[in-house]
């Protein structure tokens, strides 16, 4: 496309500015030195107006042509709704930056909620001869590791060795394993093609340690052996070790048996998808009861969304992206033959058994010390300045959702979601930089080259940038986002990662469901540092703060971490007059002020943490200040293994009285005083109102679509109680049993704590927190829905989503044990097809007996929901229209009090104890039953009860009979293939008062797991 240019000499007024860019782009909105242009996905040309819109690709060439950054002019492109499918990377340049104060702005249109997409839509489905499985043609060249069904992540084809049968007992070698004493693997193995063994993954929870989980591929098979690819076989057993080191990174036992085998077409169970790369075909098994037919299914084929890349001399700058979502894109380089050999936080080693052991190992490894492999960014940016990323969508993305990189200077990101990806949730920094201004020659001569080739996403695109101070991330602001199921395939994903950088602000931030930290700083760096030898390792980190955010349930799926984890150097050195000096001449009270700030957060259910605020290897110059560690499990409220030392802690409230523990060699020094301890289960009283009503996201970027609800507090004096959770907001409505709580009951703190003041006699296991999710809310998924606004008819934020089209869909996922859908009765409506987690539809009629219309009404609702994700699709069947105005949801209050499965209390039959699997167990240990009928009853008192267990994919159904009742049953299959420890598989709540047995019974599967109970 060619653009015509405009000359603009000095002097040239601004009406004359204005006449030129009218000129240029006659249909777009220009005011003097203003201009809006426009794009959608089917845009095309170069008019860019709202009736004539253009391209991505189109409007950004628009951008160019006014050359923002030379001519000042204020630049604004509104994207129109709909999904857009870039075939490339969408990639911006220095050519694409605005000036200082008029930022080139690419925003949601007004009402629009624009997908930037990297996939394909999968159509064209067949039944694989009357299989069940159905397959679908794909582009040539086609590959993923991730498939997505209605907005959903669906497993990929795989069955742990149980449920095929193999006996197990591999003998692992240098190169693989020996499995000729395993008749059934053998033949399986033996049924295969070559390709498709080399297909296979094998996946090892816990396998490099706890914090772990790494994943190799199979290179082929012959005469019983099974030969691993390299260098990931090597990398996860064979791992070289080093010198003068705290703490450790273990190697894998190469006779480990895999948790789950991955990626073959025999593997296929419903829910589960197979990629045949060579054969351009896609194949997917339905769940029961699930139809292909108006079903979305998106494959990804771009790895990078979007990119941003400028160089030191001339950066990426003056940009904002605004109320845009990015999703559905992939990160392959897992299925090379590196693999992922996981050592930390997602970081892995690709090349060498000692990559990044420097000079600590023997022989040496690559340099600088921890230089690992990172994930991908789906979304990422390097050498910007001036970038702000607000209000963003980060959703079902196979990667990190967005990182920020090499020189990238005064970075906001605030009021963002990330959710759903597959690493962690936001990236910051490199790994090959922690000390890009004083390179070692004798150990690294070519610093430069070394963090441009591993720093930016093309070396010979800044090949000419001359590294120094300028190559530091500087000065990024992270607030009022929302952090929620990051980890979703590589479970070591901490939600946030912080890695070297000075002036990082990490504030007013919520973070929930994470497999492992909440947010981590520093990652393997401080592994050689301790009291005995502190300067092995240092970086260029200071003035970092992480403060005023709230952690909750997180380390769900992996161990030893917490809400904060800390590593390796945290300042610069400073004299008593505030001069850079060295470490043995350092200030204490100068260089805390330039360390990490951890100050005003609370952090509750943390299921496998070792410490709440964990300052691990080499920590040093830490001030923990003013933070709340809510239901600490065991060790200690902050601490670590091999300090350096430098490390305060105060002014805090801890539900264990032990503070900054050296768990395993004596740190130089550790500070603490003025910290309060306070019950495992706090009320009202027992914490600051100021600390809870500051921590999480502020207006207008807190969502208040409450319902969530994951605490409460027993009833203390003047029956109040303490709830927390997320979304809370005005409109939250908290209920005693059926009943909801007087106007005025309710104090609200901030959209994650609530203080409620109830009806005397009222427990805790009675409470339950209500709220709404508007039909607007850009975590529904629609098919076939169009929107609806200024109807004035009462609708909630007066808008719906309304069908004409049978077969049309809204999908949403929640959390909580009650959900209600909200839209319309009225003549012209009909039937709706309503499903909950893919299980038998419900048919709902939404024609008024009365003739009225009636809206912002439940039509559906649905209780007694077992305490965990659910998925909830709502279909026309019938009428002129469906209308929906959203969801409302709510949680059953979590129990006060846990009874593990060790409990004698418990009677069992047919079920054995096992302990020490180090899989993230309550008590780390389960009971288990292979056979069928076997039971497990347990007598308790109360209104609530909650089962503990697991799922994973060599379980089954369980039968839940509460006081003789009807056996209900329960599926504990993991959806995502993926083993899950320590969960609710079950609730019932609203029992009435006094005492009552629940039996639990195994019906299917190769095991039952059970992990106790929890009561009020």
């Amino acid at each position: 496309m060619k653009i015509p240019r405009v000359r603009l000499l000095a002097g040239t007024s601004a009406a004359a500015l204005t006449a030129a860019l009218t000129a240029l782009f006659p249909g777009s909105a220009t005011a003097a030195g203003a201009t809006t242009l426009y794009a959608s996905p089917t845009g095309s040309g170069s008019t860019c107006s709202q009736a004539a819109p253009c391209s991505l690709t189109g409007a950004q060439a628009a951008v160019r042509a006014l050359n923002p950054a030379g001519s000042g002019a204020s630049v604004t492109v509104d994207l129109l709704d709909g999904t857009y499918r870039p075939s490339t990377s969408w990639k911006f340049t220095a050519a694409d930056s605005g000036s200082p104060g008029r930022p080139v702005v690419w925003q949601a249109a007004p009402g629009a909620h624009p997908v930037i997409s990297g996939a394909s839509q999968v159509t064209g489905w067949t039944e694989v001869a009357g299989s069940g499985v159905w397959s679908a043609p794909v582009p040539a060249g086609s590959a993923s590791r991730q498939l997505y069904v209605n907005g959903q992540e669906a497993p990929i084809a795989q069955a742990s060795p149980g449920a095929l049968g193999f006996a197990g007992g591999w003998s692992g070698s240098a190169t693989g394993y020996s499995i000729s004493g395993d008749a059934a693997a053998t033949a399986w193995f033996a049924g295969l093609t070559p390709a498709q063994v080399a297909g296979v993954e094998f996946d090892y929870p816990a396998g490099n340690g706890a914090w772990t989980e790494s994943r190799c591929r199979v290179a082929s098979y012959g005469g019983g052996v099974l030969t691993m690819a390299q260098p990931c076989w090597t990398d996860v057993t064979a791992r070289a070790g080093f010198s003068q080191g705290s703490g450790g990174l273990p190697s894998m036992n190469p006779s480990t048996m895999p948790a789950l085998l991955q990626d073959a077409k025999a593997l296929l169970h419903p829910g589960q998808w197979f990629l045949d790369q060579a054969g351009s075909t896609l194949y997917y098994q339905p769940l029961p009861g699930q139809q292909l037919s108006g079903t979305d299914v998106e494959l990804p084929h771009l790895e990078t969304l979007l990119q941003g890349a400028g160089t030191l001399a001339a950066p990426l700058h003056d940009l904002t992206f605004s109320g845009l979502q990015f999703s559905y894109a992939t990160w392959n380089d897992p299925s090379s033959p590196a693999g992922f050999s996981d050592v930390q936080s997602n970081l892995r080693i690709t090349g060498a058994h000692n990559q990044g052991m420097c000079t600590f190992a023997n022989p040496a490894g690559s340099c600088p010390w921890g230089a690992l492999t990172q994930p991908l960014a789906n979304v990422d940016f390097t050498a910007t300045t001036n970038l702000s990323l607000t209000g963003n969508r980060f959703a079902e993305l196979g990667g990190a959702g967005l990182g920020v990189r090499y020189g990238a200077r005064n970075t906001l990101v605030q009021g963002n979601e990330f959710t759903d990806t597959a690493s962690t949730g936001l990236l910051l920094g490199c790994t090959a930089d922690p000390n890009p201004t004083n390179p070692n020659p004798a150990t690294d001569p070519d610093t430069a080259a070394v963090i441009k080739q591993s720093c930016t996403p093309d070396a010979s695109a800044v090949s000419g940038d001359i590294i120094g101070t300028n190559e530091i991330l500087t000065g990024t602001t992270v607030a009022d986002n929302t952090v929620h199921h990051t980890g979703t395939d590589y479970s070591s994903a901490p939600g946030i990662t912080l890695l070297f950088a000075q002036g990082t602000t990490i504030t007013h931030n919520t973070l929930y469901d994470l497999p492992y930290d909440a947010i981590t700083a520093g990652v393997s760096q401080g592994h050689t540092d301790q009291a005995s030898t502190p300067e092995n390792v240092v970086n260029i980190n200071q003035n970092n703060s992480i403060g005023n955010n709230v952690f909750h349930d997180y380390m769900s799926v992996r161990s030893d971490g917490g809400a904060v984890y800390a590593e390796g150097h945290q300042a610069q050195y400073y004299d008593a007059s505030g001069n850079p000096t060295t470490y043995d001449r350092a200030d204490p009270v100068q260089t805390l002020a330039h360390g990490l700030q951890v100050t005003g957060n609370v952090a509750y259910n943390g299921h496998n943490a070792n410490f709440t605020y964990y300052d691990d290897a080499g920590s040093e110059w830490i001030n923990w200040q003013g933070n709340a560690g809510i239901g600490i499990p065991s060790i200690a409220s902050t601490g670590g293994c091999s300090q350096t030392g430098h490390i305060w802690t105060t002014g805090s409230y801890f539900s264990l009285a032990t503070v900054n523990k050296a768990a395993c060699a004596a740190a130089v020094d550790l500070h603490a005083g003025g910290n309060t301890t306070i019950p495992a289960t706090p009320g009202p009283g027992d914490l600051p109102s100021a600390l809870l009503s500051g921590a999480g996201p502020r207006a207008p970027y807190a969502r208040s679509d409450g319902g969530r609800t994951r605490y409460v507090s027993p009833v203390s004096g003047g029956n109040q109680v303490l709830i927390a959770g997320d979304g809370f907001g005005t409109a939250t409505q908290v209920y005693a049993g059926g009943t909801p709580l007087a106007a005025g009951s309710v104090q609200l703190l901030g959209s994650g704590f609530l203080v409620a003041t109830v009806p005397a006699g009222t427990t805790a296991g009675q409470l339950w927190v209500a709220g709404r999710v508007d039909d607007s809310d850009p975590s529904i998924g629609y098919q076939g829905f169009a929107t609806s606004g200024n109807r004035g008819v009462g609708d909630l934020g007066d808008d719906v989503h309304y069908a004409t089209a049978d077969g049309s869909t809204a999908s949403y996922a929640f959390t909580g044990a009650t959900l209600q859908v909200y839209g319309e009765l009225n003549t012209d409506q009909g039937t709706l097809g309503i499903t909950v987690d893919g299980g038998t539809q419900q048919s709902v009629n939404t024609v008024p007996t009365d003739g009225r219309r009636h809206s912002n009404v439940p039509v559906f609702t649905v209780t007694g929901l077992s305490a965990g994700p659910h998925t909830v699709t709502v279909s026309k069947l019938s009428g002129q229209y469906a209308t929906l105005d959203g969801f409302g949801t709510a949680a059953t209050a979590p129990p006060a009090l846990r009874t593990n499965d060790t409990d004698p209390s418990i009677s069992y039959s047919g079920f054995a104890g096992t302990g020490n699997r180090g899989l993230g167990d309550y008590g780390d240990d389960v009971h288990y039953a292979s056979a069928d009928g076997s039971t497990a009853s347990y007598t308790f008192s109360g209104s609530f009860v909650l089962v503990y267990g697991e799922l994973n994919t060599d379980q089954g159904n369980i039968g839940v009979a509460i006081d003789g009742g009807p056996q209900q049953t329960v599926s504990t299959l993991s959806a995502d293939g993926v083993r899950h420890s320590d969960t609710p598989v079950f609730s019932a709540a609203g029992l009435a008062g006094g005492s009552h047995t629940i039996v639990i019974t195994k019906l299917s599967g190769q095991y039952s797991t059970l992990d106790g109970f929890g009561t009020p």
